[in-house]
């Protein structure tokens, strides 16, 4: 696996003059040179990234997934994931990146700054290619706006240069996060079969006592089912229902255990095994902080 440790690396990769400021910048795509270089097929980068890309012909891997950019969509990388470009070794490699901005953003310069928590509560950088964020014309001239005003500050390096940059950053994500959950809400057909599906896996997997056997499903378990990565698949539930991926399947937990509860004599052991936990007392707890009551009371109020 191939490191690409820092921006000046990956200007000097890509045959663009070496960056103003060495912890960030903004790449335009069109000026893109990539060196035919075998890193390409299989590398990670130590910074972040925040791409707009438009008429990209040239497919690109993202961890397992590959998406076909035709269309104007926005991507992003955390440091460290794995990626890698199909065609490295094809004379059209460099007439296929299309046009737009690729932000650069290394953690260094986040320091001690509250983006630097913040950054890592935004769920798009752990999604799928095939998950990105496709922008109306209004969103993206937004978000082109954005880049520009970051462009423009790194030119000169001052004391305020940090701050003025890294709020621009905070900026667009915050931008981009509402971006998706609009991208959620207009995506209705398709958010509604996701539901669907997810009520029926989560049906299927406690009326199979071989799935249970495994314990309890898993978020990783029903986005894999779903095609979906685990963090896209918890913040589009959130969007829809107001209930992540992981209270959603605490919720079904409980609606089967409720059902067992009531009109079966199994003990509450039998119950919290069947239902795929280890240990019973984890059952009892989980339970009676979703009903404020304890299995056995929950019992006692049909009697």
């Amino acid at each position: 696996m191939n490191a690409i440790k820092s921006i000046i690396q990956f200007h000097r990769l890509a045959s663009l003059p070496d960056p103003l400021h060495p912890l960030v910048s903004i790449i335009h795509v069109e000026d893109i040179r990539l060196a035919k270089d075998a890193l390409w097929e299989r590398f990670y980068l130590d910074f972040y990234t925040i791409s707009l890309k438009r008429n990209v012909q040239a497919k690109a891997k993202y961890g397992q997934q590959s998406y076909d950019f035709d269309k104007g969509l926005m991507s992003f990388t955390a440091p460290k994931q794995l990626q890698s470009h199909e065609k490295v070794d094809s004379s059209e490699i460099n007439k296929d990146l299309g046009t737009g901005y690729v932000l650069l953003l290394h953690p260094g310069l986040l320091g001690k700054h509250p983006l630097a928590v913040a950054i890592k509560t935004y769920g798009f950088f752990d999604y799928a290619v095939h998950e990105a964020l496709h922008l109306s014309e209004k969103e993206e001239r937004n978000i082109i706006d954005l880049f520009l005003k970051i462009e423009e500050e790194y030119q000169h390096i001052d004391p305020y240069t940090q701050d003025i940059v890294l709020a621009q950053v905070d900026v667009l994500l915050r931008y981009c996060r509402r971006f998706y959950e609009r991208q959620f809400i207009t995506r209705k057909t398709g958010s509604n079969d996701l539901l669907s599906r997810t009520e029926q896996l989560l049906n299927a997997y406690f009326d199979k006592e071989e799935s249970l056997r495994q314990g309890l499903p898993t978020v990783d378990y029903l986005a894999n089912e779903l095609h979906l990565s685990p963090h896209y698949f918890s913040d589009m539930l959130r969007s829809l229902t107001g209930q992540s991926a992981q209270q959603h399947i605490h919720q079904k937990l409980i609606d089967k255990a409720k059902e067992y509860l009531s009109v079966t004599d199994l003990s509450v052991a039998e119950i919290a095994y069947r239902l795929g936990f280890e240990y019973p007392q984890s059952f009892n707890k989980l339970f009676k902080s979703k009903t404020d009551q304890s299995p056995l009371e929950f019992r006692a109020s049909f009697n």
